[in-house]
């Protein structure tokens, strides 16, 4: 499974680039307003540092998104146009996806969902888990029944997990079969923290110190003995 940052933060993707654990990011015009920047500045910006960067398209009608489209699928190779899950955003994708745009179908609640996805040629589907869990369902589990239906039906079409709100979430996506889980940062660094993997490194390098200290003192007594 692929692991995508959630975020439009430049700083937080640059580092996660620098640790090597991710392989692309889904933004949307909120977290780019939220991160203060113009939107197409900083998509640009994104691209050129990882790739499989999702841009979101605003408009509501099909024409229109699908002029927005592809002056989202212009400005780097790295975009993949996201498109909502609604018959206009649909239809949109359709042509988009039929000009070699990937299309990222976005607010997925349902397999029926995923499979309209499909249809249209879609690059991904994104099914948000955290949000059907936050109304009492199980999104995990909609996650998972997406994937068995993709690999019934031989749909090629890649699985997000998005809307991840705890490494839990990460870990069950991967259970689940998800191509990919897209996560905001603060949930990509625990993925890296344990208490056992702390505690080893706390004594490695303790253990350590205490051979490099103990040197000089076996080092002076060879050379007191061979005074002797």
């Amino acid at each position: 499974m692929k692991l995508y940052l959630d975020t439009a933060v430049y700083e937080e993707i640059e580092q996660a680039v620098g640790w090597g654990v991710i392989d692309g990011v889904t933004t949307n015009p909120t977290l780019i307003a939220k991160a203060g920047h113009d939107h197409e500045e900083q998509v640009k910006r994104i691209c050129q540092i990882i790739g499989n960067v999702s841009a979101e398209c605003v408009s509501e009608k099909k024409d229109d998104m699908v002029v927005e489209g592809r002056r989202l699928a212009s400005w780097h190779k790295n975009v993949i146009v996201k498109v909502p899950l609604t018959p206009d955003g649909l239809g949109a994708g359709k042509v988009l996806a039929s000009e070699g745009i990937r299309i990222n179908v976005t607010l997925c609640f349902s397999v029926n969902q995923a499979l309209l996805a499909a249809a249209i040629g879609a690059y991904i589907v994104s099914p948000f888990a955290g949000r059907l869990d936050d109304i009492n369902e199980d999104g995990m589990r909609v996650v998972a029944d997406i994937v068995s239906a993709y690999r019934q039906q031989e749909i090629k079409t890649k699985v997000l997990a998005a809307s991840i709100r705890n490494p839990m979430h990460v870990t069950q996506a991967a259970l689940a079969g998800a191509d990919i889980a897209t996560m905001p940062f603060a949930v990509l660094k625990q993925l890296f923290e344990h208490p056992l993997t702390a505690a080893g490194q706390k004594r490695f390098l303790e253990d350590y110190r205490k051979t490099q200290e103990a040197k000089p003192v076996q080092g002076q007594a060879r050379e007191a003995t061979a005074k002797r």
